[in-house]
């Protein structure tokens, strides 16, 4: 193989996004795009980058014999069974995050992969961020020594429509399943237990659907490390996206990307550009940096640097942490095995 074939399910913001990362991409080739709700605006968009098969009907993307792998990019609830089908037609697999909203069916779909020997990546792009992989590189070289307190804050720019809070599986799901996912990669090490705090402070509708805007959670490690997450649906000077890795040696710490570094300063103040505003100006190189990474190992055969099993563990911190809140109470995982 020397260029993969690429069909795309799900053609909104995300699934656009990677189109165009693939498009650029000269050993990737988009062949065609399935969406529900295809219509002539989608066929014009799709048209203007050379993907000429457009298709209400994901059956038709996974029936392909010209596609070599499928990115699924449509509704969190879709993802197993898409999974399912297109590993047994023996196509790898981009599916964004989560798998699904159910720990025992994420463990299905992998199973599925598993059996077909293709290959499954998960959309956790903050992995591939410039600044954070600097902070997990200090860590793994040991220069901050011994693990022993890692912090993160995410803090969105404002909140979804009620119709995404509906359907979101929750803020532990939906938005802070980045930073579980986050907290294993920086660390190196497994979650063993989780207690979660939440509070509805920003819009009384995220109560209307048993759910929290705002959050902090602490995580204990199975390397002795303690994890703090803070988690908001509304910061009102824009996208905060912070961690810090404390140990026996020092710490490092990624900051906020700014659209400059240039600040005004006189009698009255200091004066800088807010942060990014949002995860498609933050993670944007990361998003670029994510489609090579899975076209590379397809090529060359090698191991996806997030694979399903990554997907499972963020998951099952979702769950714990959901539990936690519900209960008021500390949740211990269960050990890798056991669900």
């Amino acid at each position: 193989m020397n260029k993969v074939r690429v069909g795309i399910i799900g053609a909104g913001r995300i699934g656009k996004i990677h189109a165009d990362n693939l498009i650029r991409h000269p050993q990737a080739e988009v062949v065609a795009i399935s969406d529900l709700f295809a219509n002539p605006s989608l066929e014009s968009w799709a048209h203007q980058r050379g993907i000429l098969n457009v298709t209400r009907d994901s059956g038709e993307i996974l029936s392909r014999n010209d596609i070599d792998a499928v990115y699924i990019c449509s509704s969190t609830d879709s993802h197993v069974e898409l999974i399912k089908i297109a590993a047994g037609q023996g196509k790898h697999i981009f599916c964004e995050k989560p798998l699904s909203m159910d720990i025992e069916q994420t463990q299905e779909a992998i199973a599925a992969v598993n059996r077909a020997g293709v290959q499954l990546q998960v959309g956790f792009n903050r992995r591939f961020d410039h600044n954070f992989k600097r902070v997990r590189e200090h860590v793994q070289t040991g220069a901050i020594g011994d693990t022993h307190v890692i912090k993160i804050t995410s803090r969105d720019p404002g909140p979804p429509p009620a119709s995404y809070i509906e359907v979101s599986g929750g803020i532990f799901m939906d938005m802070m399943i980045h930073d579980f996912d986050m907290a294993r990669f920086l660390t190196g090490s497994e979650v063993e237990e989780v207690y979660a705090q939440g509070s509805v402070l920003i819009d009384p509708v995220f109560a209307a659907y048993g759910d929290v805007d705002t959050s902090v959670v602490t995580l204990r490690f199975a390397n002795g490390a303690l994890g703090v997450i803070d988690c908001s649906r509304k910061a009102v000077y824009g996208y905060d996206q912070r961690v810090e890795v404390f140990g026996s040696k020092g710490s490092a710490s990624a900051a906020n990307d700014f659209p400059s570094t240039a600040a005004l300063c006189t009698e009255e103040g200091v004066i800088s550009d807010k942060p990014l505003h949002f995860f498609l100006e933050r993670y944007q190189a990361a998003y670029v940096e994510e489609t090579q990474r899975f076209i590379h190992c397809l090529l060359n055969g090698e191991p996806v640097p997030v694979n399903g099993l990554d997907g499972w563990q963020a998951e099952r911190i979702a769950r714990a942490a959901k539990l936690s809140l519900q209960e008021g109470r500390p949740v211990k995982l269960p050990p890798i095995g056991s669900g």
